[in-house]
């Protein structure tokens, strides 16, 4: 593209090539700035006063006593909100300060911002609120019967199937062919899954700093910058143009980043106090500040004929989306989409609720929605193997889903769908040998704190499959925007600048930007600008296994559109001389479901999809209840892996959180009080607890996506807590419906 005297040969970075991560050697110095590192002159530090009672109206709120204080600048109630009183990431159903009742545990209530942060804690605990404590909606099943959370139907009216009844988020059905289709064997289980939590490293923190023209310039860890500016600008009373959000330093995400947390609280203090404002949660606090993922309840039931072909699958599912909506409408749908797995079937009926409670608000997840009917779907595929007396890997190729098949939506696979290779490849890897006995401890369950010798460990050999779509759905009108500055150094060299809000957020989306660009430029000087709102249009959201397709193709349109511009201009640029274009990327368009039936009313209702298949081996002492998981085997449908490594990277993390899920981590409430704010209570896996991965790219090009790409983030998450409780059970013998899996469900839960 460039002209012969300034072209260079491309050494590392284009696409497909594994390449080092732009911000790896920082990270391991501990020299990267977080969010949490920020620092402007002059700057106060705030804090957020939260609500001691699950559920509770407000009768009055006294901060004379707090202002008074030392050092504080600024004590802020609901009365302070400038603009709108409500915000919500899909409906405005949440409170900027609570200002009637309180609807969950830790709700905001009130701001302080004084010169020390503990001045500022000081502050807020000398705030006297009195509440009058309301009826608790803690258990979900009783929920849709219960008085309403919130007077206001916030989500009917949207294009959801009608539900009257309180406390309903979304009631959604799937009707596929003759729900009642007989067949010669059937199999029914009950499963039920905890609250999960994102448990990133980095808290929620950040700095907002006022303009002096009554604009602020708001510095944060988030998922999806201009979705902030659109939730904030509205609340402080300001234009979207007069608020700006900047990508700070992000310590992990994983779906807990996509809501606001301190973004409009630290702007309000700022503008009020016409000074810098630094927010930064406390481990506890960060338990109370962000979504979890949604715990479930699902009953399920699949027929087969004796060959092990599929009949039928019937599943009920039950989500509880806490005290606001969140995408509870979007995690309730994707349950309902992807609950009979990777297969293909003919008669199915799908019923999926989610439920306003008192319990802790619940969004997106890694893998939000697949995650918790993977688990039911492939528990009962495992059953049904046994029923029939058939290998559960067998029983699984007889009914994998290909290009050509329908869902139970309706929609028919048009793009890459390697599900039945996937499976082989997954199951061709080879599972290692026993270890002899004796041995180390720290190999055996339990680790080092283990008392026996091993000789009560029975081992066992799972496996599981599982898919999710890539991106948005149901008609949501997803794109992403990219900026291509090109222009010619002192040099005469080329130097391209790309500018694109895509978060980084750990997933490795600043590489894949920089290796498009490369590869469609041709050339070595690219360099990544600063994620912010104010240089370029939205990149959309890091999350549902999206970023990498639409980054790259709003990049590579980008790309082109300036390689064309160049050509025009016979093919070089004088020094001072630039092509400065923006392009805008939209994936195939889809449609919403019908209501009634949630059959496809257009070609599509998901844009793609991608599937993992696992195996995993764990040692299980039943006399004690310990648990170790020793190796998991994978495969995985990627598309075409833009970097490789990095692919790795994300399938091993994503397998170590579905891990926690099977064996660890819960949330623990009580009265819709959390109790366990802490990663001393609260247990996420280590590096002890982490086995060997191997793992397999399945590489079929996605062929409406720019290179072939597919997300990979999710997968390996809805598929490892499926399949380390297929290993479970098959080590103990036990039904083990429930996750995590504690060790009393182990001894005491009998064969």
């Amino acid at each position: 593209m460039s002209t012969p005297a300034t072209r260079r040969k491309l050494e590392l970075g284009r696409v497909g090539e594994s390449v080092k991560r732009v911000d790896a050697v920082p990270k391991v110095t501990g020299e990267f700035a977080y969010s949490s590192d920020l620092f402007a002159a002059g700057m106060l530090w705030g804090h957020t006063l939260r609500s001691p009672h699950a559920h509770a109206r407000i009768l009055s709120i006294d901060i004379s006593e707090a202002v008074g204080l030392a050092g504080v600048h600024a004590v802020l109630t609901h009365d302070d909100v400038p603009g709108d009183k409500r915000y919500g990431l899909e409906f405005p159903d949440q409170p900027v300060l609570a200002f009637d009742r309180v609807r969950y545990f830790g709700e905001p209530v009130a701001l302080v911002a004084a010169e020390h942060p503990e001045q500022a804690r000081r502050a807020a605990a000398a705030i006297k609120v009195e509440y009058e404590p309301l009826e608790l909606v803690v258990d979900p099943e009783l929920a849709a019967d219960q008085p309403a959370i919130h007077p206001q139907h916030w989500t009917q009216g949207h294009g959801y199937r009608d539900d009257p009844r309180p406390n309903v988020v979304r009631d959604m059905r799937i009707e596929r062919g003759d729900p009642d289709a007989r067949a010669d064997v059937s199999v029914e289980g009950y499963y039920e899954l905890g609250i999960q939590d994102q448990a990133f490293l980095g808290p929620e923190s950040g700095l907002a700093v006022p303009d002096g023209e009554g604009g602020v310039d708001i510095y944060v860890a988030t998922q999806w910058l201009h979705v902030d500016r659109d939730q904030v600008a509205p609340c402080l009373n300001l234009s979207r143009e007069q608020v700006r959000i900047h990508l700070a330093g992000v310590g992990g995400a994983f779906g807990g980043r996509e809501d606001l947390s301190m973004q409009l609280h630290a702007a309000m203090l700022a503008l009020h106090t016409n000074r810098p404002v630094k927010m930064v949660y406390n481990r506890e606090e960060s338990f109370f500040g962000h979504v979890h993922r949604h715990p479930g309840r699902i009953w399920a039931e699949h027929r087969a004929n004796r060959d092990g072909k599929l009949v039928c699958v019937r599943m009920r599912i039950l989500l509880d989306g806490g005290a606001y909506a969140s995408s509870s409408t979007a995690v309730t749908s994707n349950a309902a989409s992807f609950a009979v797995g990777p297969y293909a079937i003919e008669n199915a009926l799908i019923e999926s609720t989610c439920v306003y409670t008192n319990n802790p608000p619940c969004g997106a997840m890694r893998g939000f929605g697949a995650v918790q009917t993977c688990f039911a779907a492939e528990a009962q595929m495992d059953k049904l193997a046994a029923e029939l007396g058939m290998d559960p890997v067998e029983l699984r190729l007889r009914n994998a889903l290909a290009s050509g098949d329908e869902l139970p939506t309706g929609q028919k696979i048009t793009g890459s769908m390697p599900v039945e290779e996937v499976i082989r490849r997954a199951a061709a890897i080879p599972v290692p040998d026993p270890e002899e006995l004796p041995r180390d401890p720290i190999r055996l369950p339990g680790g080092a704190g283990n008392t026996t010798r091993g000789d009560g460990v029975q081992r066992g050999v799972g496996f599981a499959v599982g898919f999710k779509n890539i991106g948005y759905s149901e008609g949501f009108d997803d794109y992403t925007a990219a900026r291509v500055r090109l222009f010619a150094d002192t040099d005469g060299d080329l130097v391209a600048e790309i500018y694109c809000a895509a978060a980084e957020v750990g997933q490795g989306v600043t590489n894949v930007i920089l290796q498009t660009a490369r590869t469609e430029l041709e050339l070595e000087n690219v360099m990544l600008a600063p994620g912010t709102t104010g240089e370029v249009g939205s990149a959309g959201s890091a999350s549902a296994s999206r970023m990498t397709w639409m980054a790259t193709g709003a990049v590579q349109a980008a790309c082109r559109a300036v390689r064309d511009e160049l050509d025009r201009r016979g093919g070089g640029l004088a020094s001072g001389d630039e092509i400065d274009l923006e392009r805008i990327y939209r994936h195939p368009r889809t449609g919403p479901l019908e209501p009634e039936t949630g059959q496809i009313t257009t070609e599509r209702a998901h844009v793609s999809f991608a599937a993992a298949a696992m195996r995993v081996v764990v040692e299980v002492d039943v006399d004690l209840g310990l648990t170790r998981v020793v190796w998991i085997g994978t495969a995985q449908d990627v598309g075409t892996a833009v970097n490789p490594q990095a692919v790795y990277g994300q399938i091993e993390g994503g397998t170590a959180q579905g891990l926690g899920l099977a064996l660890m981590e819960e949330i623990q409430t009580r009265d819709g009080l959390i109790t366990n704010a802490s990663f001393t209570d609260y247990l996420i896996p280590t590096a002890l607890d982490m086995p060997p991965v191997v793992a397999e790219l399945v590489e079929h090009p996605e062929p409406e996506a720019p290179f072939g790409v597919k997300g990979v983030g999710e997968p390996p998450t809805v598929v490892s807590t499926a399949a380390v409780m297929s290993a479970m059970r098959a080590a103990t013998g036990r039904e083990l419906n429930r996750v995590p899996v504690k060790p009393d469900d182990i001894v005491f839960s009998g064969s």
